[in-house]
């Protein structure tokens, strides 16, 4: 059987690579992924799965069956880009493999009892698309679920960690600079005194946890008191425990900001958050053995850098999709 599927991914090869060309050569963000979740469900459907598109109330998602065994497997494929810098994180990469493999496993599905699902999986890059579709039940009728992620080295397992995603807005009060700076409020100050107090922060904070960010916008006009600034920050943490207890530290170092400089602060969620990444470890061992017996190797120790997948930017909250409270069916 291994060898069959072997010979099938040979032969599929040259369709694989084409379709990840084809995802790198237009790149979709979050949300908007429209040619892509198409292109991937078309080349499904080609092979013989049925496909419904859209799933689970997102209009970029899609579910693929192929199959009638007992033991359901799912195939996870992501296909959203980076704004500004296209698929730097490969994820045509990760729906051209998860295509071919789905492709490979379907001559073989009744073989081994299986159904094999392929799940199109949107927003991965910050917009929290599995996090919506876990919500909605898409992962309930599945007993296991897989992906491979591209990198630099060959891994047995990711240990991202837990994110939140904020936004910042300042709000203060427009003035001359230098005919009447007193009438100011800056919103952009309120910022500076925010990433003084996290840089403070971070001497409490322990060796497992990240806080960074970005200033979107800082004002219009030198000459101008910035009366509006905006920016997009990341908490991580190894746990959702240890999340929770950083979370509202960083926040009071916003809202610090807005004291000190007589601004009002808005802060908000720009998606759901991200647990921590948990590898099941008997999937893995299997995973590692059939690596191994191709030739690939998987270094020990694990590389110590933590891969930061799923906390890239992403589209407005505005643009997310709102129908994915209701349940989709298996």
């Amino acid at each position: 059987m291994k060898d069959a599927v072997r010979s099938s991914l040979a032969a599929y090869a040259g369709t694989a690579i084409g379709l990840s060309r084809a995802l790198h050569a237009e790149p979709e963000t979050a949300w908007r992924e429209v040619k892509s979740a198409a292109r991937v469900a078309e080349a499904l459907t080609d092979a013989g799965y049925t496909v419904r598109s859209p799933y689970c109330g997102l209009p970029t998602a899609f579910r693929a069956e192929y199959g009638s065994g007992p033991l359901r497997v799912a195939l996870c494929a992501e296909y959203d880009a980076l704004p500004g810098i296209g698929h730097a994180c490969g994820h045509n990469l990760i729906a051209a493999i998860t295509t071919a493999a789905a492709v490979a496993l379907a001559g073989l599905a009744d073989d081994l009892g299986l159904t094999v699902i392929v799940l199109g999986t949107p927003a991965e890059e910050g917009g929290g698309g599995k996090v919506r579709m876990i919500e909605a039940g898409a992962f309930e009728d599945i007993h296991a679920a897989m992906m491979v992620h591209p990198g630099p080295v060959d891994v047995l397992r990711a240990n991202p960690y837990a994110v939140s995603h904020l936004r910042i807005a300042y709000q203060g009060r427009a003035a001359h600079a230098a005919a009447y700076p007193e009438l100011g409020r800056n919103a952009a100050d309120a910022f500076t005194i925010a990433q003084v107090a996290i840089g403070l922060l971070r001497q409490q904070l322990p060796g497992t946890v990240r806080v960074h960010g970005v200033v979107t916008d800082g004002g219009a006009a030198p000459n101008i008191i910035p009366e509006s600034a905006q920016g997009r920050w990341y908490i991580r943490a190894s746990t959702t425990s240890e999340l929770n207890d950083l979370e509202p530290k960083v926040r009071r170092c916003f809202e610090a900001g807005a004291l000190a400089t007589g601004c009002e602060v808005t802060i908000e969620e720009e998606s759901p958050r991200y647990a921590e990444f948990r590898t099941d470890e008997a999937l893995s061992a299997c995973y590692e053995r059939n690596a191994l017996d191709l030739g690939r190797s998987t270094p020990r120790p694990w590389p110590a850098p933590r891969p930061t997948w799923a906390t890239s930017p992403s589209s407005s909250p505005r643009s997310t999709p709102t129908s994915a409270s209701a349940r989709c069916p298996p």
